[in-house]
């Protein structure tokens, strides 16, 4: 009989949508609700070939509006409920995640960018950033792991799950099709052989006992009446979340310390620019590189001191500006130059970043 999905740790050779249903296994999840989107459909695939053999299901659901709600449902059931969407599925599932951010349901959904605006291609893109970040009617109170191959899709999909039941926001993993197609080298494994305690869910509803007797009553609201209600919720919330971003934002460096041309960038286009620092290291330009893994809560006081040491700023990504955009926010007094490379919903090379990088030098000197 199989006890675990995986045993200790194991080398293996995945797409990233194989990598994110071992990874949802890994972390104990009991249930997937889904619809069938362009680069997403391999999630749903491999969870329905694997979920039968752990005792964990699948339900298909006439669309993404529906997914996300049932995924909501769901979580308040009390399982450890996912979803996977991409492009126009992510603007569908907003509705849901905003009453999820609204409820404090803790959702976990994968999202797979592909090109836009609308049904645009179904191939690759950084442009559902924006929306990831901050779609819905609300504020956006949510946490968005930016992923950069298949490594960080498992790691960041187990991540998800405990961030969310902890902190009970939504949680999403952005990667996109190029991750979700493609297939590298990967280390699976059992979370707790790394010591990562997976947390274990709750029902939100249905809980023994009669309310207001032996239990507070379970009351969940995504609608209030009155403008003073809202208003104290909202701003208890935007507290709440302003507290725990500490705790939160992730980023890596590359070559920063002695650097005169900082790149920024995100997501698998930080492969290539972390290639581009190498060579521009080995032709004599300092070159540096930092990355944001989470987008939301953005690492905005560790880029900011970043920013500052570098003579120039290079902003890289695969849309117009939806990085930038936060970038710029969020260094906002900060006087070093920032100039940008922007390749909407197409993939961006070593060589293509190393030929700008050498076109802004020259203008330094």
């Amino acid at each position: 009989m199989v006890t675990k999905p995986i045993e200790g740790e194991k080398r293996a050779f995945m797409t990233g949508n194989e990598v994110v249903a071992w990874a949802a296994l890994a972390a104990g999840a009991d249930i997937m609700y889904g619809y069938p989107i362009t680069p997403q459909n391999e999630i749903m695939h491999y969870w329905i070939r694997l979920a039968p053999k752990y005792d964990k299901n699948f339900l298909q659901t006439e669309d993404e509006i529906s997914a996300g709600f049932t995924c909501v449902g769901g979580v308040m059931a009390g399982k450890k409920a996912f979803t996977a969407t991409a492009g126009p599925g992510n603007i569908l599932m907003q509705e849901s995640m905003t009453m999820a951010e609204m409820m404090r349901i803790p959702t976990v959904l994968v999202v797979c960018q592909r090109g836009g605006p609308s049904t645009a291609t179904v191939i690759y893109s950084q442009q559902e950033v924006t929306l990831t970040c901050f779609g819905g009617n609300g504020e956006g109170f949510r946490i968005v792991y930016s992923t950069s191959g298949q490594q960080d899709l498992f790691d960041y999909t187990i991540k998800a799950f405990n961030t969310a039941w902890k902190y009970r926001f939504p949680t999403f993993v952005l990667g996109d099709g190029y991750q979700a197609k493609m297939r590298e080298s990967v280390t699976i494994y059992d979370p707790e052989v790394r010591g990562i305690k997976m947390i274990e869910p709750e029902p939100f509803v249905g809980k023994a006992g009669m309310p207001a007797l032996d239990r507070d009553p379970a009351h969940y609201r995504n609608t209030y009446n009155l403008e003073e209600e809202l208003y104290e919720v909202v701003t208890a919330m935007a507290k709440e979340f302003e507290q725990i971003a500490p705790e939160l934002v992730e980023y890596q460096e590359f070559e920063t310390e002695d650097c005169e041309v900082l790149i920024l960038a995100h997501g698998v286009v930080s492969r290539a620019v972390r290639g581009a620092v190498e060579a521009l290291r080995a032709q004599g330009i300092k070159a540096g590189h930092f990355r944001p893994i989470t987008l939301r809560p953005f690492p905005a006081e560790q880029l900011k001191q970043t920013v500052q040491k570098a003579k120039k700023v290079l902003v890289v990504e695969s849309a117009v500006g939806q990085l930038e955009k936060i970038i710029k926010q969020s260094t906002y007094g900060v006087t070093t130059p920032m100039t940008n490379y922007f390749r909407p919903g197409e993939g961006i090379t070593v060589e293509e970043v190393v030929e700008e990088v050498v076109e802004e030098v020259k203008k330094l000197v």
